[in-house]
């Protein structure tokens, strides 16, 4: 009889032990309203924010019944403005979360602030916010996105095995406001240290095809000794390689880039461009959205959840 009864609590046990180590029961997700997470992101004109919408909305349809998931993006990548808008917006519609690629890494800051005041949970990805603003407004924000100067970094130590001491070089920035850009082109600027090489200027093509390819066309009759053009993203290298082709240098200026679209991928296969960076667009929209979902699940404040959550960032090649 007592073996029987320890028996039958064995199980219970066992059942209590089983049903705990699951997330979400189905009457729990039933009963509980759904976590509503916004994701904000830079210009849906660049592929690199359509392949992150895309990997968003593809894990929410995996978990449909975790979470529900609106996103947005802005027209370019300059239009800081308007994306201020769009986040005024999400916290008018009381989401729960915004997951927030900004535009500018200071201008979005207080529209933030003005998000966590409202009991929203802020998680930052792909541009991080300035640390010294946040901490100006009392913020902790968690980011969740690469190294962008080690990814470019990678980038130009394989460049320089085509280079020499006193080659020279142009880097064309990204949006200057931001730290991704900032990043990039300080890890360019190691590499090249490294292996001696000049650079003769640094300017901003806005992340943009058309402003990369005006910005490399300058730089091409500026400096007719340049060798490489360094692009902190794939659009940029693809306004350069058209460039360096107008100016009837191909073959003869090396263009790299960072965030390997598919667009860029058929111009590494026959050389037009020499090398560029995966950062996994989806990742980055998947690892925020699991921190936001994370804290909200655990009843955290923002406060809570100050910290970095370091994603991939490999070098491509031909």
């Amino acid at each position: 009889m007592n073996q029987r009864i320890r028996r039958r609590v064995l199980t219970a046990a066992v059942v209590f032990t089983a049903a705990a180590a699951m997330p979400f029961q189905p009457a729990f997700a039933q009963a509980a309203k759904k976590p509503k997470v916004a994701l904000v992101m830079k210009s849906l004109a660049n592929e690199f924010f359509l392949t992150m919408e895309t990997g968003a909305k593809d894990y929410q349809k995996h978990n449909a019944n975790q979470f529900d998931l609106i996103t947005n993006g802005i027209k370019d990548e300059t239009d800081t403005a308007n994306q201020i808008r769009i986040v005024e917006q999400m916290i008018v519609s009381k989401v729960d979360a915004i997951v927030l690629a900004p535009a500018d890494s200071k201008a979005l800051v207080p529209v933030v602030k003005k998000a966590v005041d409202a009991g929203i949970i802020v998680v930052n990805i792909d541009n991080r916010l300035d640390p010294d603003v946040l901490k100006s407004k009392d913020l902790n924000v968690p980011f969740v996105g690469p190294d962008n100067a080690k990814g470019a970094e990678k980038v130009g130590d394989y460049l320089a095995k085509k280079l020499k001491s006193g080659d020279e070089v142009g880097i064309i920035e990204g949006v200057s406001t931001t730290t991704n850009a900032q990043q990039r082109t300080a890890g360019f600027k190691t590499a090249m240290q490294k292996v001696g090489a000049k650079v003769d200027s640094v300017q901003s093509g806005e992340w943009e095809i058309d402003k990369g390819n005006a910005i490399a066309s300058s730089m091409l009759n500026a400096y007719p000794n340049i060798k490489a053009l360094l692009c902190g993203n794939d659009n940029m290298a693809i306004g350069a390689v058209s460039a360096v082709r107008a100016a009837g240098k191909q073959g003869k200026v090396y263009v790299v880039g960072y965030d390997n679209i598919n667009a860029i991928k058929p111009m590494l296969k026959d050389g037009r461009v020499l090398a560029t960076a995966d950062q996994y667009a989806a990742k980055q929209a998947v690892f925020g959205i699991d921190v936001a979902l994370k804290a909200l699940s655990e009843h955290k404040k923002q406060s809570d959840l100050s910290g970095v959550v370091e994603t991939p960032v490999d070098l491509v090649t031909k």
